[in-house]
């Protein structure tokens, strides 16, 4: 099979609607005028209903599953016809992996870990339980989804929710390994059995969702698109990109993720919430600026426009929420001409490193630490796998920990042999076997540092003007030493390690004075290596003098040829996008500081649990003025546009062939259109 993607409207709400049967009067105050007239006020033209929420409870008549007892009437027949009525799409939710409803008629469904516990809430705690595929339960699910698709044979799509394959030993996953010969005391034994219960359960479910149209659009939520498994695409109509910043996602994960499958040849759009912290806060509203710089990042890189809410039992619309809601979405609608079709141009590719080491979580350090840094240079970048296409780059980053097989090296030889450019960092590059570099890097290699910390004392060009002396580096570096490369700079030891034998002060040892004759990175020819796990200690440490260390290497590598230079402050951002039937680029310029607010708390349900200091929001948007811009385009202008506003700028094609502005005032997002 191949991905069947399908068209997405621009500003979609999904409506959670998780439902406690001890809840009476569901729906009692749904009001099919004043609901139409919300959506209008707040330029919603799509909306996720939900047939079957977590708890298990359908909000329709269903002879497969169990009506809502609270619930007296066709709840989810009465919005979709409101919103038929009006124009408004209508996809429809069933949530697939929790159902308590089954959990507690079929307990025997349930998924079991290794230890034998059951996968989520325990007995005496309040929350969801998850389903086996593998079980009977199965059946039961696809029969719901079926029935559905009868029901609503016009939706524009079912939605199924918390579908991540799971290594489980339920008495199901055992039957199921010992038909397939495998041993359920293997770890990678009980993954191949989640990976095949996977695989099963989106045959069944796909079938079920198309048992009346073969084209029903469906899509698997799992709260993160992994990288790397195309395999997984095939089942997919379209992409959803879960993301909610303030809830636990964080500002940096839309955007990474947005990089990966803007490549991927099917339509996505971003999903934020209007909430303060998570799903399932009743009452919680943040900022509208927050929500309108959200939507405004989703336009940037590629996407269309998701907000979560969660209704009320009652069944009437918040109305904070819609004016909330209403204030991005205008704004969206206004900008719409200017993203539709549009395509992200990208000069920077970075090999993802979830996509070569399965499993990781959504916040794998090196891919985020290598997206903060290019987001924070200004570069125009995307995210790859090894099954991408590379030849749109100029470069290809291996952030950190990429080792390189026998395919990888071919593919990667390929690249450089057809001009490109290499960028690796900490153990990438290195072959798998760890017999030395898969590439001429000019250096010769020899092992793993002894020392951490280090320090490095970059080259004259390569380092900021506010330092002259070594820096403190914490990632454990790789030995380096140039042989027919060009340093990048020294590597300063510590004087020794911090051990109960011996230390210096509060933290780490003093760096010697005499560099170690090892390099902190080399250069030669296409291919730059730096020594440490650079994306990983910027990650963790957020060093800027690092960072400005990486970017003039990269500047380096690009032989000064970067797509895009600003004036921009490093905390905002900018991307690239072609329309190619209005012959146009677009550049999408955003800045909003984010703050930490609260304090410790921890917060649970959804998909999150987060214990810290606080919550990272937006709430001021502070305009900046006489922005500078240069893009490098394949030809100079005819003339250059701030959208949506309509005015026109001055512009000037330097002798570098980059095409210069200056914006005058940007606050939140401005589009600037290049008109060839």
């Amino acid at each position: 099979m191949k991905p069947n993607s399908t068209p997405l409207r621009f500003r979609q709400v999904h409506l959670d609607f998780h439902t406690s049967p001890a809840i009476s009067g569901i729906g009692s105050r749904f009001d099919k005028k004043r609901w139409q007239a919300m959506l209008r006020e707040a330029a919603v033209d799509s909306i996720t209903l939900f047939s079957k929420c977590h708890h298990g409870w359908s909000y329709h008549p269903t002879k497969v599953g169990r009506t809502h007892p609270g619930l007296s009437f066709d709840l989810l027949r009465a919005q979709y016809d409101a919103c038929k009525e009006i124009g408004v799409n209508a996809p429809i939710y069933l949530s697939a992996g929790l159902d308590n409803v089954m959990s507690h008629e079929h307990p025997e469904w349930r998924e079991i870990d290794a230890d034998g516990r059951v996968v989520g809430a325990p007995p005496l705690q309040a929350g969801f339980h998850k389903m086996d595929f593998l079980s009977p339960y199965l059946d039961y699910l696809c029969d719901q989804i079926a029935e559905t698709a009868r029901l609503f044979p016009d939706c524009d799509g079912i939605f199924l929710d918390i579908v991540s394959p799971f290594p489980g030993c339920s008495r199901w996953a055992l039957d199921h390994m010992a038909k397939l010969g495998l041993d359920p005391r293997d770890e990678s034994h009980r993954r191949r059995c989640a990976e095949d219960a996977f695989r099963i359960y989106c045959e069944k479910t796909n079938a079920a969702a198309r048992v009346q149209r073969a084209d029903m659009p469906v899509f698997h939520n799992s709260g993160h698109i992994p990288r790397g498994r195309r395999d997984l695409l095939a089942y997919q109509s379209r992409l959803e990109l879960e993301s909610l910043p303030t809830g636990g996602w964080g500002y940096d994960h839309f955007p990474e993720s947005a990089a990966y499958v803007s490549q991927l040849g099917l339509s996505y759009l971003g999903m934020t919430g209007k909430f303060h912290t998570t799903w399932g806060e009743f009452g919680g509203l943040k900022h509208p600026n927050a929500l309108k710089y959200e939507c405004a990042a989703m336009l940037a890189f590629g996407a269309r426009c998701s907000v979560g809410d969660q209704l009320h039992p009652d069944g009437a619309l918040d109305e904070s929420t819609y004016a909330i809601i209403g204030a991005a979405y205008r704004d969206v609608r206004d900008k719409e001409p200017w993203c539709a079709n549009a395509r992200p141009v990208a000069q920077i590719a970075v090999l993802s490193s979830e996509s070569e080491h399965p499993g990781t979580t959504r916040h794998n350090a090196s891919d985020t630490g290598a997206v903060r840094v290019l987001l924070e240079e200004h570069h125009a970048f995307a995210m790859v796998d090894r099954d991408s296409d590379w030849s749109p780059y100029e470069v290809v980053v291996f952030p950190d920990d990429i080792r390189v097989d026998a395919a990888l090296e071919k593919k990667t030889r390929a690249f450089l042999g057809a001009g490109g450019k290499l960028f690796l960092t900490g153990e990438s590059g290195l072959r798998a076997d760890g017999s030395g570099f898969a590439f001429d890097i000019g250096a010769g290699w020899d092992g793993a540092s002894e020392y951490n910390p280090e320090y490095i004392l970059p080259r004259a060009g390569l380092r900021p003007d506010f330092m002259s002396t070594p820096f403190v580096v914490y990632p454990r570096s790789q030995r380096i030493r140039v042989t027919t490369g060009e340093s990048l700079g020294d590597v300063h030891e510590p004087w020794f390690n911090r051990t109960f034998e011996h230390f210096c002060s509060h933290q780490h040892a003093p760096f010697r004075r005499e560099p170690s004759g090892r390099a902190a990175g080399v250069r030669k020819g296409g291919i730059l290596c730096l020594a440490h796990a650079a994306f990983t200690g910027y990650r963790t440490h957020g060093q800027a003098v690092y960072r400005h260390f990486i970017g003039a290497c990269l500047r380096l590598l690009l032989d000064g040829r970067d797509l895009i230079r600003t004036s921009l402050p490093s905390t905002a951002r900018v991307t690239l996008a072609r329309q190619e039937k209005q012959n146009r680029h677009i550049a999408h310029l955003l800045y909003a500081n984010t703050v930490s607010r609260g304090g410790a708390f921890k917060l649970d349900g959804g998909n999150a649990n987060i214990s810290g200091d606080g919550i990272e929001i937006i709430e001021d948007l502070t305009p900046l003025f006489d922005v500078r811009l240069a893009v490098r385009l394949p030809a100079p202008p005819a003339r250059v546009t701030l959208e949506p506003q309509g005015r026109e700028i001055p512009f000037e094609t330097g002798a570098d062939g980059r095409t210069v502005v200056t914006v005058p005032r940007l606050e939140c997002h401005q589009m600037v259109v290049f008109h060839q």
